[in-house]
């Protein structure tokens, strides 16, 4: 198994969602001792945003680093995503990731019935934080679920901590209500392998 470890919160040591792609990973690690790990922080070494340039393919640096990640994608079974919510949305450098790996004829292509994606065989993961409560919005989830729907994967599972910001004592709920999820996923993957 090769997994997809994708991180992009700002917050460095400070980030829920980074200690929740963690566990995930962990406990994927536990499941499959053989699984490799390919990490990718987006925070640390972002991606340059679409631009003219970046489009026009300019530059063979740019264009090598594109087809790297897009490569570290579609080698992935399972992918691992940290979505921290900045003002209602993903942060842009998760944007910018998507972008390298939304390729027509790799992930994705036009036929004469609509689009068809490319990359079904893989499931992600997706740990999403927010510093407040939204409810049933998850707009942020529903954009992530139409993106790789859109590339073919039916397999998006969420694990979500809201509320981090509101207090001290909610963040400890909320994060140990996140994590027990995560150990409970765990727990059915390995009923459903025996």
């Amino acid at each position: 198994m090769n997994i997809l470890h994708i991180d992009s919160s700002a917050l460095g040591q400070n980030s829920a969602s980074r200690e929740l792609t963690a566990a995930l990973v962990a406990g994927l690690r536990q499941q499959y001792p053989d699984a490799s790990v390919a990490y990718r922080d987006l925070d640390r070494e972002p991606l340059p945003h679409l631009s003219a340039r970046t489009l026009a393919a300019a530059d063979d640096a740019t264009v090598a680093e594109n087809a790297a990640v897009l490569q570290q994608f579609l080698d992935a079974d399972t992918v691992v995503v940290g979505v921290p919510v900045y003002n209602f949305t993903i942060p842009t450098a998760l944007k910018a990731w998507i972008d390298r790996i939304a390729v027509a004829g790799k992930t994705f292509r036009y036929t004469e019935n609509g689009p068809e994606g490319l990359a079904g065989d893989k499931r992600v993961l997706l740990a999403v934080t927010r510093g407040g409560m939204r409810g049933a919005d998850r707009f942020e989830e529903d954009y992530l679920r139409f993106v790789f729907s859109f590339f073919g994967i039916e397999v998006v599972e969420s694990i979500r901590a809201e509320g981090l910001n509101l207090s001290p004592e909610h963040r400890q709920t909320a994060m140990g209500a996140a994590l027990k999820q995560i150990a409970e996923l765990g727990d059915v993957e390995q009923r459903e392998a025996a």
